[in-house]
């Protein structure tokens, strides 16, 4: 509880700072993995994904969008993805901003659309890409534990005001909380791990 001067009568009424810090806490964990699963879905496994074309920026008539705001992209089968442009004539522009990503596609155009075959990928991109989970596993983890950090300070900073079986009780659950973001983000990067390895 923290002590709140009342302006109308002077009076000192107590404020329950525990959801707000837990609040605020949970939020930027929740962010940190929602950053970590968009991260995740632009690194390429041996499987066609839809997500895997989101953060190609594709360049026409002078404008640079990303792609997913100009094609749609659907997964055929495990190994080929199918590009529809909304306009036709972006198909050329599509289908340079894709060969020149980093991705190592080399789409074809089919018609009004891009059919992109997924090859499989190299033992050496393997271990790259596996390199970039666990880096990016241990980034977000470090925004998870800051995250914690800063609410135990919060609470500490509330001192005599609020009461200690109260803050004992808060620490705990943001300890809790922080447990729980750890392993989801632990076992997300596992499941991208394992599906670059299955390839």
């Amino acid at each position: 509880m923290q002590l709140k001067d009342d302006s109308a009568g002077g009076t000192v009424e107590l404020v329950d700072i525990g959801p707000t810090v837990k609040a605020a806490a949970n939020s930027q964990m929740d962010a940190a993995v929602v950053a970590l699963s968009r991260d995740l879905q632009k690194l390429r496994s041996g499987r066609a994904s839809a997500g895997m074309l989101d953060h190609i920026i594709v360049e026409t008539n002078g404008v640079k969008l990303p792609l997913n705001r100009l094609a749609v992209v659907s997964v055929m089968d495990a190994k080929t993805l199918s590009v529809n442009p909304y306009d036709p004539n972006t198909l050329k522009q599509l289908e340079n901003a894709i060969v020149s990503s980093p991705l190592g596609l080399n789409p074809k155009a089919d018609g009004e659309r891009l059919i992109a075959s997924i090859p499989p990928l190299t033992k050496e991109h393997v271990q790259a890409m596996c390199k970039v989970v666990a880096k990016s596993c241990e980034d977000v983890k470090q925004s998870v534990r800051r995250a914690r950090q800063k609410a135990m300070d919060t609470i500490k900073k509330a001192g005599s005001s609020f009461p200690k079986d109260d803050a004992k009780k808060l620490e705990k659950e943001i300890d809790e909380m922080t447990k729980k973001f750890v392993k989801s983000v632990e076992d997300m990067c596992k499941k991208k791990e394992n599906e670059i390895k299955a390839g």
